[in-house]
């Protein structure tokens, strides 16, 4: 997609009213770390460092909708208990998303508690019943439906096989569908397909098609196929198959399947990254989006979130910047605003890795600067520089300087293995980029005294450490212009 189109999309979804309906689940992540291995077996012992909650299921569906920048009424159904609680604070912190939540006391809230070490999960363990609803709880959650549904263009139904979505539900779905002229998409984990009747679309994964039609799914011929099969086996108009690398593929009754691929980015977590597509999907099919920008904004939308921790989102900025990112080469895709290196930073943190950061002018690039590059990158995970801009640097070293010019000596920069990212700074220190990126290792020169060091309160005060990188002796940018002054 252009990104002029992209935007525009972005612009058209805004506001717009979406619902998600069905299975709402509290996704819960207690954190820790590692060191040993319990002597009472051969399991590991996880010192708890922390705790973190939010919506999954339809509920993360709700939480993508809002990202994007729609409007999201939740329906769904609760326990009487401490985690359904939970699930209305989340949603009551959510300003654009409506909660419209059915209690039934026979049941409880569905939870998941994930163990989660160094980016990686131990352990998953599962509270939820897959009876059902049935009686008044189900006749509110049909009510309800109806009713949050007016105004909406789009009807997102995430069935996990948890009892939500009974035929009668479905029904409804498909009544308000066609009352208000919205798209009606179904996230289905079923066995079989029929049981949605004549929906707008039906969106499994790759595995999920093969467990609903028992054909393989992973070459293209073969995914045709499968998509073939499965409208076979069910009234639905369409199906919309995610394959993760592979990209997505659509069948439409009547038409040719279109397979749609975008290079596939760095992948952390695959957790929800359905309920973000099942969110792009919707929106874009909200406002009549041509199918080949349906399925770019939801695989550009699922594509940020399997860079994210948990059950995550993805905001209508960070789609526009990837998909920016994603047409620049590689090393100029390492050059970032200041917004964008806090949010990755925060990423790379949450994913368990150690960040640093270190500073500097980098005006002729020497053997002392790639040592000493290399030298803070053996400290962390990933390694952010802030440049001083060319005014900062003439500031710092007088007229003359920098020989370099910015965008020069950050492209330079950008191409070491050694740097993850290069941001600018145009104050006198890099005080806020600090404050910003929040590094786990500050690094500076041994020219330096620790006390002398910008920022050492801040990153000490939040846990993390300064250090002094080794020179090269002899090697600086002020020797090499005295060297070539000389030879000339």
């Amino acid at each position: 997609m252009d990104l002029s189109d992209l935007q525009q999309l972005l612009g058209r979804i805004a506001g717009v009213r979406v619902v998600a309906v069905g299975d709402l689940m509290v996704d819960r992540f207690v954190h820790g770390q590692v060191a040993r291995i319990s002597a009472e077996g051969p399991i590991p012992v996880m010192a708890r460092t922390g705790e973190s909650v939010m919506l999954g299921a339809a509920g993360n569906v709700a939480r993508n909708v809002a990202a994007l920048g729609g409007e999201a009424a939740l329906v769904g159904v609760i326990g009487k208990d401490a985690a359904g609680r939970e699930a209305k604070d989340l949603i009551a912190a959510e300003p654009r998303i409506e909660g419209y939540l059915i209690t039934d006391a026979e049941r409880p809230t569905t939870i998941k508690t994930r163990f989660v070490s160094a980016g990686q999960q131990l352990l998953r363990v599962d509270e939820e019943t897959t009876l059902p609803i049935g009686g008044e709880v189900e006749s509110q959650v049909v009510r309800t439906l109806l009713d949050a549904a007016r105004g909406a263009k789009a009807i997102l139904l995430s069935d996990y096989g948890k009892g939500v979505v009974t035929p009668a539900v479905i029904a409804a779905a498909r009544t308000a569908a066609e009352r208000e002229g919205a798209t009606l998409i179904v996230d289905s984990k079923a066995r079989s397909f029929a049981k949605y009747g004549p929906v707008d679309v039906v969106k499994p994964n790759a595995a999920e098609l093969a467990f609903a039609t028992d054909l393989p799914t992973d070459t293209d011929d073969e995914i045709e196929a499968a998509l073939a099969r499965a409208l076979e086996l069910s009234d639905c108009r369409a199906v919309l198959v995610t394959r993760a690398a592979k990209g997505m593929s659509y069948a439409l009754r009547g038409a040719a399947v279109r397979h749609r691929r975008r290079p596939p980015p760095e992948v952390f977590d695959t957790m929800g990254a359905g309920d973000t597509a099942l969110a792009g999907l919707g929106q874009a099919f909200a406002v009549g989006a041509p199918i080949e920008d349906v399925m770019d904004l939801a695989l550009l939308a699922a594509g940020v979130a399997i860079q994210k921790a948990g059950t995550a989102t993805a905001s209508a900025d960070e789609v526009i910047e990837a998909e920016i990112v994603e047409r620049l080469a590689p090393a100029e895709a390492k050059i970032a605003t200041p917004d964008r290196m806090a949010r990755e930073a925060a990423r790379w943190r949450e994913r368990g890795l150690k960040v640093g950061f270190t500073n500097g002018c980098f005006d002729i690039l020497h053997r002392g600067h790639i040592a000493y590059l290399a030298q803070a990158r053996e400290w962390c995970d990933r390694l952010i520089v802030g440049l001083n801009t060319d005014r900062s640097v003439r500031a710092l070293k007088g007229e003359g300087r920098p020989v370099n010019d910015l965008e020069s000596r950050a492209m330079v920069l950008a191409g070491l293995r050694s740097v993850d990212l290069v941001v600018s700074f145009d104050d006198d220190t890099p005080l806020r980029l600090i404050e910003a990126a929040r590094p786990d290792v500050l690094v500076k020169g041994s020219d330096y005294q620790l006390d002398g060091v910008v920022g050492r309160d801040l990153v000490e005060g939040w846990g993390g450490e300064v250090r002094l990188a080794d020179l090269v002796e002899g090697h600086s940018t002020t020797a090499t212009i005295a060297k070539l002054a000389r030879r000339a």
